[in-house]
């Protein structure tokens, strides 16, 4: 084999072993132009929290809330009594998706969802003094079993990708009428969700088989 067409070939393979890596970057459906907010997500015991994020209302300084998805992978159900935000004396007012106040139980082998429509939630009114836009803010939330579990969601406002997922309790349940009209509050299609690192925080509460 001559010099000439062993550096021919050699050009050849190198051409086609570059062009997928090139093509990831390009085109309107890029890789690099996908971009999703960053989550906090960490794991204690039986309990695994994915997608953490705070999100604050844009149009009123003060309440905010935090969002996340918990799984329970134990063999029995365990409560989430607490959510605490380091250096604010405010509470955080757990209310459940029936508009009840107090602790939030996760089934066992299943998972719940703080924030969004038909979920519970985990508010907090006069916080600005410690969570603002743009920061990672600590956050603690404590379990009945698995204790008191630490990460740092970042701190975004309800738009955009978060709109709808700001710190407003859940509305209480009311008895349908024969006049009303309109979709039941529970969200379509956000069920039967598994524990994973792209898993919705926004999605109502579910029990995996």
């Amino acid at each position: 084999m001559s010099r000439s067409y062993r550096s021919g070939a050699l050009a050849a393979v190198l051409a086609l072993s570059i062009a997928p890596l090139a093509a990831c970057g390009a085109g309107t459906d890029a890789q690099t132009q996908q971009v999703k907010p960053d989550t906090a997500m960490t794991s204690a015991d039986d309990i695994s929290i994915q997608n953490a994020v705070i999100v604050t209302d844009p149009a009123k300084a003060g309440p905010a809330a935090v969002t996340a998805r918990i799984f329970n992978n134990g063999q029995s159900a365990q409560q989430l009594t607490a959510v605490s935000v380091p250096g604010l004396s405010q509470p955080v007012q757990l209310t459940g998706a029936d508009g009840k106040a107090g602790p939030l139980t996760i089934p066992a082998g299943g998972t719940i969802a703080l924030g969004g429509p038909g979920n519970p939630s985990a508010v907090v009114q006069n916080s600005q003094s410690v969570i603002k836009d743009g920061n990672v803010q600590n956050v603690v939330f404590t379990f009945s079993k698995a204790g008191q579990v630490s990460l740092a969601p970042t701190v975004v406002p309800a738009l955009h990708y978060f709109q709808g997922y700001g710190p407003s309790a859940p509305a209480a349940p009311s008895s349908p009428s024969p006049s009303a009209s309109g979709k039941p509050g529970t969200p379509a299609g956000r069920t039967g969700a598994s524990p994973s690192a792209t898993a919705s925080p926004f999605a109502s509460a579910s029990t995996r088989p």
